[in-house]
């Protein structure tokens, strides 16, 4: 891949002109291309990415628009973007660029992309979720970017087991984690660099990986080139996005991402109250089950009296989906549906029913997935102060005419 970057304000500017030519034809409102030009929940077009509605732009946190899901794989251009630091690589050099290895460690290492690419190449089809995708569906109200359920893609990610640059490296007795950092920085130097850890066992587990790749290609820069890490199963805040230095350390790493940042009340379901906040909290981890409609949307009518084709995916944390049901009665009763192929325990799977002739009225459909352990949804919402792992029953009422 060749030099890729662009100036930082040049390119928020250029974001925003492309933004108002790509909306024209979706009747929106014309956008300034002032610095400051930024409404939320509008779409604009960013580099490397169709128009995608905006949760924040500095740093750049887009949402997949909802016909990305159409696809087994999302499109790496309709791909959702999650950074948390607003200085972001805006120019990476892939041949200067080096993944540094280091810490409690025999052998530090400088590996450049093409030293990366002579291991053992390995692929795995794995959802990549934000922690507070649907955020702004709680209620009450929590603070944080408010995602709608666009937070999240499913993506063919190639690279090289974390385990096999480790074993290089020769991880010494005694090491608990390993840490990931980035390229990305706070503007002010009073901000927490945005480190993660694993527990070295968990490190060393097979899916997890390094990637250079997304699918059959050169990872987007927003989606964090040149390599970024991939933790199959759990929740986005793990998948370190351009990827520069791991550590590995004989202690528990108390950095602010993990110790303050992106935890959950230690209960089942992390669930909590406003009147009755949890005072024992534990780093997000895995991601719990989830299933969406993708089509029919609750956007549109049906035509009654012919049958009604329904759509939509299914994922959780890593043991694989095992049914998925859809009531059509607003949960009175439940129909099962057929899944597609199986890409694999960590991959959207699609399910499918066809609703025979439907009265005209109005419906109320519920899609609930089942794991192969037995997890499946709850019917009813709970909350945390985080907007964290929303997992309800989705429903969406469609009128048949």
């Amino acid at each position: 891949m060749s030099d890729t970057g662009w100036r930082r304000r040049d390119w928020l500017r250029g974001a925003l002109l492309a933004s108002a030519s790509a909306l024209a034809p979706m009747a929106c409102a014309p956008r300034t291309a002032r610095d400051d030009a930024f409404a939320p929940d509008a779409p604009m077009r960013f580099p490397g990415k169709i128009p995608m509605r905006v949760v924040n732009d500095r740093p750049p946190v887009l949402e997949s628009p909802w016909s990305a899901y159409e696809h087994d794989l999302t499109p790496n251009e309709a791909f959702y973007v999650r950074w948390h630091l607003e200085m972001i690589p805006t120019r990476v050099d892939p041949r200067a660029w080096r993944l540094r290895v280091g810490g409690h460690v025999e052998r530090e290492l400088s590996l450049s992309l093409d030293e990366l690419k002579s291991f053992e190449p390995v692929s795995v089809v794995a959802v990549n979720q934000c922690s507070g995708n649907s955020r702004a569906l709680f209620a009450p109200r929590v603070p944080g970017g408010q995602w709608t359920n666009g937070a999240m893609g499913n993506a063919r990610w190639t690279g090289v087991r974390l385990r096999d640059i480790l074993n290089r490296a020769g991880v010494k007795a005694g090491a608990l984690e390993v840490t990931f950092d980035g390229m990305d920085n706070g503007a002010l130097p009073t901000v927490p660099d945005f480190i993660k850890s694993l527990a070295v066992d968990h490190a060393r587990e097979p899916e997890v990986i390094v990637a250079h790749s997304m699918n059959d290609a050169p990872l987007p820069l927003l989606n964090g080139f040149p390599v970024r890490l991939v933790v199959p199963g759990w929740y986005a805040t793990y998948w370190v996005k351009a990827l520069e230095s791991i550590t590995v350390l004989p202690e528990i790493y108390k950095g602010f991402w993990m110790s303050r940042a992106y935890r959950i009340p230690r209960v089942a379901g992390a669930l909590e109250t406003p009147q009755n906040l949890a005072t024992d909290t534990i780093p997000i981890h895995r991601m719990n089950i989830r299933s969406f409609f993708v089509r029919p949307t609750g956007a549109a009518a049906v035509a009654s009296g012919s049958a009604i084709e329904i759509e939509g995916i299914a994922f959780d944390g890593g043991d694989g989906i095992r049914q998925v049901d859809v009531s059509v009665d607003a949960g009175k009763s439940w129909l099962p549906t057929t899944l597609g192929p199986d890409l694999g325990r960590f991959s959207f799977r699609r399910f499918k029913l066809s609703w025979a002739s439907p009265a005209r009225g109005t419906y109320r459909l519920l899609a609930r997935a089942t794991s192969r352990s037995g997890e499946t949804q709850p019917l009813e919402a709970g909350w945390n102060r985080g907007g964290y792992m929303r997992n309800v029953v989705e429903q969406i009422d469609l009128t048949a005419t």
